[in-house]
């Protein structure tokens, strides 16, 4: 797992956990669970009750799931659903999503984080990344599906040790719910693009150019100031 995605989720349960506080018991999923470079485990606040679900045997996974578009959980049971760098290996991630929203509490919180950007890895397969409105797209889609879900919260964050760009956003199962969480991860986060906070249509740190085309630009240029200079 790449630093971005661990100290993306330490900022989610920084700015969320505390909605919390005054439930004995928060139940935690996390999807794509398999310990293979490092877990979200460590980000989640040790009173916390935690399951990991993945589609394969190995570390840090608690339940295999036979089906990859059913959760084997009681509809309303759980109180966050996690998946970091999952969704772009599912070949049908909309299913799931309607599967992660079954399974949540009304006030229920959904984080995900997926690439925008990267090489292609097959785990075993890779089909998507996600762009600044794949958040608004996902809470259409659960809309559409008698599912009154709200986008809290997205964002793209810059590069950090690695090539990795993660889409991180975050989703309430009931909007009715919103009133309950009033801190935002962008509050305090800055090393980002194209956010976006519940209540507003307009970006934080706008930019059309990911990060990867902004180097590549500066190499280009460097190119023509180098070819110049030797003519």
């Amino acid at each position: 797992m790449h630093p971005t995605a661990i100290s993306n989720c330490k900022s989610f349960f920084e700015a969320y956990a505390n909605s919390f506080s005054s439930q004995p018991k928060v139940k935690v999923i996390e999807i794509g669970s398999q310990d293979l470079n490092g877990t979200l485990r460590s980000t989640i606040p040790s009173s916390f009750e935690y399951v990991g679900v993945d589609f394969v045997e190995g570390k840090n996974v608690d339940i295999i799931l036979e089906d990859p578009y059913k959760l084997p959980f009681e509809s309303e049971s759980a109180d966050i659903i996690l998946s970091s760098s999952c969704f772009e290996h599912s070949e049908m991630f909309w299913l799931v999503f309607l599967e992660i929203m079954r399974v949540l509490k009304p006030k229920g919180l959904f984080y995900l984080n997926v690439p925008s950007n990267g090489w292609f890895h097959r785990h075993p397969v890779d089909c998507w990344r996600f762009y600044p409105d794949s958040g608004r797209a996902l809470v259409s889609w659960a809309k559409r599906n008698s599912i009154n879900a709200t986008l809290l919260e997205s964002y793209t964050s810059l590069q950090a040790k690695d090539v990795w760009n993660d889409f991180v956003a975050v989703f309430l199962k009931d909007e009715k719910k919103v009133s309950g969480f009033p801190s935002r991860i962008l509050d305090h986060k800055r090393e980002i693009t194209n956010g976006l906070i519940y209540g507003s249509n307009n970006f934080i740190s706008e930019s059309d150019a990911t990060e990867d085309q902004k180097g590549l630009s500066i190499i280009h240029r460097k190119r023509i100031f180098r070819r110049r200079l030797e003519a």
